[in-house]
């Protein structure tokens, strides 16, 4: 799929933002007044302003209130239902917070679990398409869930947590880079399956659907070099996980935290660019993109 830019750093930026949130909800950062404005106010709006970008992706962005009717069956409604009951569970709790009034514990429990579930929803917009093996799969929201987890221990000063987080990330983005290729060679459809002719039979299209690029060929498909993907493969798991937990080892104190924290947050970008420009939609077949097409 075509990565676009907003919704890019929509997962991403909302991802770290609800993360921090989820910490900073159970107690992680112990500190009033100004500090924990500072750090409330990060977590804020890292999730609202992730959340906001998404809307730039919308072909009429005043109709984004529209997401919240149908929570039945949408998997996008959910999420806009659940970032917005997150923020304004976990608004008396950060109130709180600055001001050095206690608040009952439970309370932050549930907004912790609130931004883990928002994260999921998130992650299940994409697990739930059946049209893109790469993301039909249970490790799509863990990835999201580790990505915000990580992200949130590093904002928040979490060392130990983080460092643990760091190894866990790392081997669910190896996971999710071989079950993808491995999804697509086993269950992506070819053109002789789509029409029912056999893996034997040569098939090839007499003429091209479109005289012209369209919205579908804009959006759902983009092909990326072998090459390319390898590298970013490398540089995501480097950034995002390995380079960071290795600075939080061999280089303590928070004095190091911003350099880790723009790795990650590097790595993270890089690995979501991937998660869009690697899907391959099974309407490609149609114009002659499916996974063969890939470049070297």
């Amino acid at each position: 799929m075509h990565p676009a830019p907003s919704i890019i750093i929509f997962t991403t930026l909302s991802g770290a933002g609800f993360g921090m949130l989820a910490w900073l909800a159970l107690g992680a950062v112990p500190v009033g007044g100004m500090p924990a404005l500072l750090f409330w106010g990060m977590g804020y709006a890292l999730a609202i302003g992730g959340l906001v970008a998404s809307t730039f992706h919308l072909g009429n962005p005043q109709r984004a209130l529209l997401a919240f009717t149908q929570w039945r069956t949408s998997w996008l409604s959910r999420e806009a239902w659940a970032s917005a009951m997150t923020l304004v569970i976990l608004a008396p709790v950060a109130l709180a917070a600055i001001l050095g009034i206690r608040v009952p514990v439970v309370i932050g429990v549930i907004g912790a679990l609130m931004c883990i579930a928002t994260v999921v929803t998130t992650g299940m917009i994409y697990a739930q398409m059946k049209t893109v093996p790469r993301w039909n799969t249970w490790m799509t929201p863990v990835q999201f869930v580790l990505f915000s987890l990580t992200g949130g221990a590093i904002l928040s000063l979490q060392l130990s947590d983080a460092v643990v987080l760091c190894v866990l990330l790392a081997t669910a983005l190896v996971a999710v880079y071989a079950m993808g290729d491995a999804r697509v060679r086993e269950v992506f459809p070819s053109t002789q399956s789509a029409i029912g002719s056999g893996r034997n039979v040569e098939t090839r299209a007499l003429f091209a659907p479109h005289s012209g690029p369209n919205y579908v060929m804009k959006e759902m498909i983009h092909v990326v070099g072998r090459k390319h993907s390898r590298r970013l493969r490398v540089l995501s798991v480097l950034l995002a996980a390995i380079i960071p937990a290795l600075l939080m080892l061999f280089a303590p104190g928070q004095d190091i935290l911003p350099i880790v924290a723009v790795l990650h947050l590097t790595g993270a970008l890089a690995a979501r660019w991937l998660f869009f420009a690697e899907a391959e939609h099974v309407v490609g077949l149609y114009y002659g993109a499916g996974p063969g097409t890939t470049r070297n």
